[in-house]
Parts: structure tokens; C-alpha cells; sequence
């Protein structure tokens, strides 16, 4: 809610998550269609994951791994 003005004013109510959706915990009528911002408490963001590129135990094995790209002919039959 926006006061001409004087900036914006805040209410807060405290409510838990049960199957996706906010649930408040105090008997709070808000208007359909009520803008809401939503806070956590002591919370951190989810880790990232990362995924490490491969790397070869034995180095004397790369040339195991070589690649070679071939190309196919354009009237090449499938």
C-alpha cells in the first residue's frame, strides 16, 4: 500500500509454507489480490552446484584420449 507521499506502509504477519502455498498463522483478511512481499528469516541462499571438469589420474594416458573429427561426404546415405 502506497501513501501519497509519505512513502510506503508495512504490516507484518508471520504464516508457514504447507504444500507450496503460505498459510498465515494469525487470522488475516486481506483483499483479493493484496501485493505481498515475502521475507525468510535466517535463511541462506541454496549452494550452486558445480560440476568439475574431468581430469586425467596419469598423464602419460592423454594419448589414449585423442580425438579425431571426421566429416561426413554430403551424399553420404544414412
Amino acid at each position: 500500500m502506497r501513501d501519497k507521499g509519505r512513502g510506503m506502509s508495512v504490516r507484518a504477519f508471520e504464516g508457514i509454507v504447507e504444500n507450496g502455498r503460505i498459510r498465515l498463522e494469525a487470522d488475516v483478511d486481506l483483499p483479493e489480490h493484496t501485493r505481498v512481499h515475502v521475507i525468510l528469516p535466517n535463511t541462506e541462499p541454496p549452494a550452486q552446484p558445480h560440476i568439475y571438469s574431468p581430469r586425467l589420474a596419469r598423464q602419460e594416458l592423454s594419448a589414449d584420449f585423442a580425438k579425431e573429427v571426421a566429416e561426413d561426404s554430403p551424399d553420404a546415405s544414412v
